[in-house]
């Protein structure tokens, strides 16, 4: 999956250079093509759950589906992305990456517009194919506040992306398919403790594409703040406090030092 390793310090131009390589412009559209798929079926689940049940608002089970979808979405997500890009198919884990220097800030930025024009091209998608329904934006409750509801996003894009750095660390045993599932899971529980309170998104990308084409951005600053600042915390956490990088001989020598005394 993720490809754990700092990046060496080079000038900006050297760091663009190598945002614009070959294997780079893959990695931009396969993240293109994860996030369109990723915010198709969870928008799309929304106005699937909305077509059949008309009060979808105050059914428990509208919920569940979104839940549902963000579980295996996310999953199929970036498990094909992986080889590709890392399969991050969210801004917030891009973000976090290029804090924790695993991504240099060109390439995060690539990322960023791929997975936004993923996103606003699966709403318009869905806009124009369901003839016109109306495409759901993330919102949150009424008794809740922005800075309430930017927490509650924070909090659990920090468990979303503290996922999957664990997800995709080699230093832990080979996950496999075992690590976008443990992400899916993530994401599917973090919609059911939270999607009433503040629509659940965790991603920045999905819930820019759904205002864009509804044309409501009351409380965006909530999708893009809490997630932001959530992830880059987990990535801090996870590669400084929690899983640092350790020398590989590190530990011998620790061995062979206690052996001699």
């Amino acid at each position: 999956m993720l490809i754990f390793g700092k990046m060496a310090p080079t000038s900006l131009s050297a760091r663009f250079q190598q945002s614009v390589t070959p294997a780079s412009l893959r990695a931009y559209l396969a993240e293109f093509i994860s996030t369109f798929f990723y915010v198709f079926a969870v928008v799309g689940s929304a106005m699937a759950s909305r077509k059949l049940l008309p009060e979808a608002a105050a059914d428990p089970s509208s919920l569940v589906i979104v839940a549902i979808a963000n579980v295996f979405a996310l999953s199929s997500a970036m498990y094909i992305a992986a080889s590709a890009s890392g399969g991050h198919v969210n801004p917030a884990v891009t973000f976090a990456m290029a804090v924790s220097g695993h991504v240099n800030v060109p390439t995060a930025l690539f990322y960023w517009i791929s997975q936004m024009l993923a996103s606003v091209m699966a709403c318009i998608f869905l806009k124009v194919t369901t003839v016109g329904q109306h495409v759901p934006t993330f919102a949150i409750a009424e008794e809740m506040t922005g800075f309430g509801a930017s927490l509650l996003e924070g909090v659990m894009t920090f468990g979303l992306v503290y996922t999957v750095y664990a997800a995709g660390d080699p230093r832990r045993s080979s996950l496999g398919a075992i690590g976008p599932l443990a992400v899916g899971l993530m994401a599917g529980a973090n919609v059911l403790a939270a999607g009433p309170f503040s629509g659940g998104s965790m991603n920045p990308a999905c819930a820019f594409g759904s205002a864009v084409i509804a044309g409501k951005f009351k409380n965006q600053a909530v999708y893009w703040v809490g997630p932001l600042i959530g992830a880059s915390v987990a990535g801090l956490l996870y590669d400084n406090v929690v899983f640092p990088p350790q020398a590989p001989d590190s530990a011998m020598r620790g061995v062979s030092e206690g052996v001699g005394v």
